[in-house]
């Protein structure tokens, strides 16, 4: 436990510092690497890397249309229920997100329209690593659906018979995606940007994924014109807020339930409450021995904080400072707090929202920005599968009105020609 008002300026900071990434440089060269295979071999190199990396051989890096109603026929009724039900929750919130266009004369004769256009193609990128994610499918695919990208192409990474999980397959039936490849890693990410002679380039990646694949997304938007990425991923984070009136059993399940995605997520408790510190603290030891993750979130524990803080006022200082992926606040009156909590990705409020119900039900995103980009980066919405742009329509009394203004600051720039474009026009 820290006392954050006996902590130096330093301490403080490195209270607050996430786990770094290991080698750095040698993960930037093998990941370019990677990706020069990619734009050099094309699927030769695809092949040769998944055998490789995830120790399969395969025939066909595209799913064939057999595997759809194959996966659908093999998953059991209450497993479909549980998928549709979270699809109809996402695609509930993420309709409500659907903006008109908004259209202002701004003086008269001068009209300035904002429109959106969804994103040509899409690729989404689904982590497969020690568990199946059809939760990030519908979070990825149903915005995608419902902007109307003309393509959205899936990758995840195969198991070690080359098969993608039922889950996975289902929930993108469920969300209309039907070009779907065996593929995961850096090299995925690789073929998404490049294209192979299997795969043609995509505009956009989503997704979140291990290093390798975010290194790849922060290397090949940098470098492919036209192709971005949704924003940076790191490991998960959560930070609780809690009074002496949370439940500890609770505030230590949310805790563990962001430590068991790996070795390098980090969790954080702020709280005013001695006492709820050390029974936190305890329920931590008790709920971790029954764990089936429990090598993975003692790891993650290891470079976790419980920080005591003098008032909730001070904790909402703490927090906006370390910016979380997560937020939970678990306090007698959590929307009192709410005002003054600026950056996190995601805010859960009150006792019984658990971070898992955001991840998996609720309707909101779990694609969330971590390692501080939360000050500066929103959650996934309707709005990044879209590209905005500005429409203006000017008639000659229009143009006349803004003529005095638009060539004295094109005078002050010394801009001659762009003076010109107005002038000519008044003078016809």
């Amino acid at each position: 436990m820290l006392n954050w008002s006996t902590l130096s300026t330093q301490q403080q900071q490195d209270a607050l510092a996430r786990p770094a990434v290991s080698d750095n440089a040698s993960l930037t060269q093998a990941v370019a690497g990677i990706i020069n295979k990619v734009k050099n071999d094309g699927d030769a190199a695809l092949f040769a890397l998944t055998e490789q990396f995830d120790g399969v051989a395969l025939a066909s890096l595209k799913l064939a249309k057999e595997k759809f109603s194959s996966a659908e026929q093999r998953l059991s009724a209450s497993r479909k229920q549980a998928i549709e039900h979270a699809y109809k929750q996402i695609l509930t919130f993420h309709k409500a997100q659907v903006s008109e266009d908004v259209v202002v004369q701004t003086t008269p004769g001068v009209t300035c329209t904002l429109k959106s256009e969804a994103i040509e193609s899409v690729g989404l990128y689904i982590p497969a690593g020690t568990a199946p994610l059809p939760s990030t499918v519908l979070m990825l695919g149903v915005p995608a659906k419902i902007a109307g990208c003309d393509r959205v192409v899936l990758t995840c990474p195969p198991d070690k018979q080359g098969n993608i999980a039922d889950e996975i397959i289902y929930a993108a039936m469920l969300c209309g995606i039907t070009e779907v490849y065996t593929l995961g890693g850096a090299q995925a990410v690789a073929a998404l940007a490049l294209g192979s002679q299997t795969i043609k380039p995509v505009n956009k990646v989503f997704g979140p994924g291990n290093r390798f694949v975010t290194e790849a997304k922060t290397q090949l938007s940098q470098s492919v014109a036209g192709f971005a990425i949704d924003m940076p991923a790191g490991p998960s984070e959560l930070l609780v807020i809690a009074d002496s009136s949370a439940t500890p059993a609770f505030v230590a399940a949310d805790l563990l339930s962001q430590a068991e995605h790996g070795t390098d997520s980090q969790v954080i408790l702020l709280s005013d409450s001695e006492s709820v510190i050390n029974n936190v603290q305890q329920q931590l030891d008790y709920q971790l021995q029954s764990l089936s993750r429990r090598d993975v979130a003692t790891k993650a524990l290891e470079q976790s904080r419980l920080i005591l803080t003098k008032d909730l006022a001070e904790a909402v200082q703490v927090s906006n400072l370390y910016g979380p992926e997560h937020l939970s606040v678990q306090t007698t009156n959590p929307t009192a707090l709410l005002s003054s909590l600026r950056n996190a990705g995601s805010i859960f409020v009150g006792d019984y929202s658990p971070e898992s119900a955001g991840d998996y039900a609720s309707g909101t995103n779990h694609v969330l920005p971590t390692y501080g980009y939360s000050k500066v980066f929103s959650s996934l919405s309707l709005a990044d599968f879209s590209r905005r742009y500005t429409v203006q329509e000017l008639t000659k009394s229009g143009l006349q009105s803004l003529a005095n203004t638009i060539i004295e600051l094109t005078d002050a720039e010394g801009l001659d020609a762009h003076q010109r474009a107005v002038t000519i026009r008044l003078e016809e």
